[in-house]
């Protein structure tokens, strides 16, 4: 399974907008050149993302630097589906052709590429077609995954189909902070559905295509855990159970059983049966970051949070808890597939966090795989700093510290224990 049989596969991840710099028609090119209904920026401080990390041109050297420097030798990134097919149905050759570049440069370093087809971004007419929120649009997203799994299945053996789609739907349908900025629990409903039509249809069909039995295709799923800022209450654990139900449970279940179901006694009910999902996925990517304590003045703001005593706080409102990270472990093994960690990771502008966030999250993991977790692979969010979605540049994950004026990167204090952990296990394999 692994790229080396028995070798762990240890990595970065980044996404497409977050990183490429100068990219426009998409959904969020729009979205940050947009105001809300009373004149505020969708982003903080009415950032834009620009030229970001400008990685659609220093490609080559980012990726040279995290083998050489850090020793990683796999890398999560997605393709800018507004490049690859600015209009609908015309398809830029020249874009194909660039990431097959990146590509090439992954694997002459020594590094493994894993590429996500849907993080979070993608063209504008796709978003002015309604995106997910129709089952109809489905179509336009298989057509794209084929075009771009014939030009790379050749070189490139693991691909997800979408990233968190517990994120993409709440902050999109639910809370209005991502695009289109709607608030509806039906629609956030609605789009989780189709996301998992989406891909159970892309799954299969790229697993029709030339390559496609020997491609290793999966779902990347986000767990956040809803927890009682009061275990005492009953009241805030039935808000937590609901608010699982929905980002959650109602994925993992249907990956494992094929039926999509939300319900919310009072509110409504949604079942619908995906025979086509169940199993449907070769690995699971697993997100985590922290959990959410929740107590009803938090429960029609769940993402915003508070820490327990003694925890360590991040730059973002959740703290560190590697026991979390532990749990989801567990929870996300009982779908009895092979587990990559897609992101992990913590913002941490002063560098005096992270460092003690690698070890005690890496020793959850290892707690994890010890009691029989089949994890496969372990990518930090994020190699570089980013434009980090609604909060602009005001959240710094990068494993190397970015001048956004000079592009400079500089490797952080923090980042040599994880080259440290790398070199460590990977002598301890050989």
């Amino acid at each position: 399974f692994s790229p080396i049989e028995g070798e762990f596969m240890w990595g970065t991840a980044t996404a497409a907008f977050q990183v490429e710099g100068n990219s426009s028609n998409s959904n969020w090119s729009d979205w940050e050149n947009s105001t809300d209904n009373k004149g505020n920026p969708r982003i903080h401080g009415g950032q834009k993302a620009g030229a970001a990390c400008d990685h659609y041109n220093l490609f080559a050297s980012d990726i040279s630097a995290m083998a050489n420097d850090l020793g990683c030798n796999s890398y999560r990134f997605s393709l800018a589906w507004s490049r690859i097919e600015p209009q609908e149905g015309q398809f830029d050759e020249a874009a194909i052709a660039h990431y097959g570049e990146v590509i090439d440069a992954c694997l002459q370093a020594g590094v493994t590429p894993m590429v996500t087809l849907h993080h979070f971004s993608h063209p504008s007419w796709f978003e002015q077609k309604g995106s997910f929120e129709k089952e109809e649009n489905i179509a336009f997203f298989e057509r794209f995954a084929e075009v771009v799994f014939k030009a790379y299945s050749d070189r490139v053996v693991y691909w997800c189909t979408h990233n968190e789609c517990g994120p993409f739907a709440t902050m999109g349908w639910g809370m209005g902070a991502f695009p289109p900025g709607k608030k509806s629990l039906k629609l956030l409903a609605q789009v989780l559905l189709n996301l998992m039509r989406s891909h159970s249809r892309v799954y299969h069909r790229l697993k029709s295509l030339p390559n496609g039995d020997k491609a290793h295709i999966g779902l990347v799923k986000n767990i956040f855990q809803f927890d009682p800022e009061h275990r005492w209450n009953p009241v805030q654990w039935l808000v937590c159970n609901n608010l699982d139900e929905i980002y959650n449970e109602s994925i993992i279940r249907a990956v494992k059983t094929g039926v999509f179901k939300i319900h919310i006694p009072g509110v409504f009910k949604l079942v619908e049966n995906l025979p086509d999902l169940k199993g449907a996925t070769d690995f699971i990517g697993l997100n985590y970051y922290s959990n959410l304590l929740i107590s009803m003045r938090r429960a029609l703001n769940p993402f915003k949070p508070v820490k327990r005593p003694h925890q360590i706080q991040t730059d973002f409102p959740y703290a560190s808890y590697p026991e979390g990270f532990y749990r989801a472990l567990k929870r996300i093994n009982t779908l009895n597939k092979p587990v990559i960690v897609t992101e992990n990771g913590i913002p941490d502008d002063k560098d005096d966090r992270r460092e003690d966030w690698i070890r005690r999250y890496i020793y959850a993991m290892r707690m994890a795989m010890n009691e029989g977790v089949d994890v496969k692979g372990f990518q930090y969010w994020s190699l570089l700093d980013n434009f980090e979605w609604a909060e602009g540049y005001t959240m710094r994950f990068g494993l190397y510290e970015v001048n956004f004026s000079t592009q400079a990167r500089t490797l952080r204090e923090s980042a040599k224990l994880y080259k440290k952990i790398i070199e460590e296990t990977t002598i301890a394999q050989k």
